[in-house]
C-alpha cells in the first residue's frame, strides 16, 4: 500500500519575488546607513575647506617621480585608463542603463525597469546639486589628463557608476531569483566601479576623497533603492 504523502513530500509553490527579495542582494540595513553617515561626515569636513594630506600623496604616487605632468606607465596604459573612465561617463552609463532597463522591460519586469531609470536619473540630479553646493576645486598639483566641467566633490563618475551598476546588478538578481547570478552581477559591478574610480585618480581629475565620497554615497543610494524598489516590484509582479 502506497504511503500517504506528507507535507514534506509535497512540492511547494515556487518562491515569489517578494519572498526571494530579502535574500538576494538586500544588504543589511547597517551597510547603507554606515555608508551614508560616512559620506555626510566626509562632506561636512570638505565643505569647510579642509585638505587631507593623503589626497596629495596618493595623486603624486601615480605620477612620474619629480614630474607631476606625466602619469606613470606607458602610453597604451594611459589610453586604456581613458577608455575605462569613459565607461563611467554620462554616455557610458546612459547606454548601460538603457540596455538593462529595456531587457528588464521586455522580460516582463516593468516595475524594476522603471525603478532603474528613476534611480539613475535622480542620482544624476543629486550629484550635480552636491557639486554645486560644496564647490570643491579640482586637483591643481598635477596636469589633468581628461576634460572637466564641474566641481570636484563628490566624484560623479564614482557616484553614478556605483549607483548604476549596483542597481543593475540588484535588479537583475531580483528578476532572476537566483543567488548565483546575483553574486556574479555584484562581482562584475564592483570590478568596474573600482576601476572607474581609480581611473579618475590616475588622470589627475579628482582627489582620492572625491572618489571615496562618491563610492560611499553610491553604496548607500543603490542599497536603499534596491530594497525599496525591489519591495515595490515584488508587490506589483505576479507570484
Amino acid at each position: 500500500m502506497k504511503p500517504a504523502s506528507t507535507s514534506r513530500d509535497m512540492p511547494g509553490p515556487r518562491p515569489s519575488l517578494a519572498s526571494r527579495a530579502p535574500s538576494l542582494l538586500q544588504p543589511h540595513l547597517a551597510l547603507p546607513i554606515l555608508a551614508a553617515l560616512a559620506f555626510l561626515a566626509l562632506a561636512a569636513v570638505i565643505s569647510t575647506g579642509h585638505h587631507f594630506g593623503f589626497d596629495r600623496t596618493l595623486i603624486l604616487l601615480l605620477r612620474e617621480p619629480g614630474d607631476p605632468t606625466t602619469p606613470l606607465g606607458p602610453a597604451w596604459l594611459q589610453e586604456a585608463v581613458r577608455d575605462m573612465t569613459a565607461l563611467g561617463s554620462f554616455v557610458g552609463l546612459f547606454f548601460m542603463t538603457t540596455a538593462a532597463a529595456l531587457a528588464l522591460w521586455l522580460c516582463g519586469h516593468r516595475p524594476l525597469a522603471i525603478g532603474l531609470v528613476i534611480s539613475v536619473l535622480s542620482a544624476l540630479v543629486v550629484s550635480n546639486g552636491l557639486k554645486i553646493a560644496i564647490g570643491r576645486d579640482r586637483p591643481d598639483i598635477v596636469t589633468h589628463e581628461a576634460l572637466t566641467f564641474t566641481a570636484s566633490f563628490p566624484s560623479g563618475h564614482a557616484f553614478l557608476s556605483t549607483v548604476t551598476m549596483l542597481s543593475i546588478a540588484g535588479f537583475i538578481g531580483l528578476s532572476s531569483k537566483r543567488a548565483d547570478i546575483a553574486r556574479l552581477c555584484l562581482v562584475l559591478a564592483w570590478v568596474m566601479i573600482v576601476l572607474i574610480g581609480l581611473s579618475r585618480l590616475y588622470l589627475g581629475v579628482h582627489w582620492p576623497t572625491d572618489v571615496l565620497g562618491g563610492w560611499l554615497l553610491g553604496v548607500a543610494w543603490a542599497s536603499l533603492v534596491t530594497a525599496w524598489i525591489g519591495r515595490w516590484a515584488a508587490s506589483s509582479e505576479p507570484a
